[in-house]
């Protein structure tokens, strides 16, 4: 089971950090993933850890912006936002999938938390 926390209300420019905290044992088995979904708009990838933390991968919209990371020891993984933008708005899932690295499609997770909304305001 996968519970995000940390989304709320931020001006542009500012910072936000998003947890995803993994129950069970078998958080450092798991590959996981930051998607997002915007009102109206499809749910789309962010950001990509692998299970040992060695690789993570951004969409071009959020490079340089935002730090995916995880802590094995505490069963969570973090997004750092920073620079945040109106177009930053969204509810933002945590996703997972048993394997040591998975991709940026959404079907390629077989878990998934229930979605933390970030506001960004001008």
């Amino acid at each position: 089971q996968l519970q995000a926390s940390g989304g709320g209300l931020v001006q542009a420019g500012g910072s936000l950090r998003l947890s995803c905290a993994a129950s069970g044992r078998t958080f450092s088995i798991l590959a996981m993933g930051w998607f997002r979904q915007a009102p109206g708009k499809e749910r789309e990838f962010v950001a990509r850890i692998s299970r040992s933390g060695g690789l993570t991968d951004y969409a071009d919209s959020v490079k340089a912006r935002f730090t995916i990371s995880r802590d094995n020891a505490k069963n969570t993984v973090y997004l750092q936002m920073n620079s945040l933008k109106l177009e930053d708005t969204a509810v933002y899932y945590c996703a997972a999938r048993g394997v040591p690295v998975t991709g940026r499609n959404s079907y390629e997770y077989d878990y998934w938390g229930q979605g933390t909304l970030v506001t960004v305001s001008s």
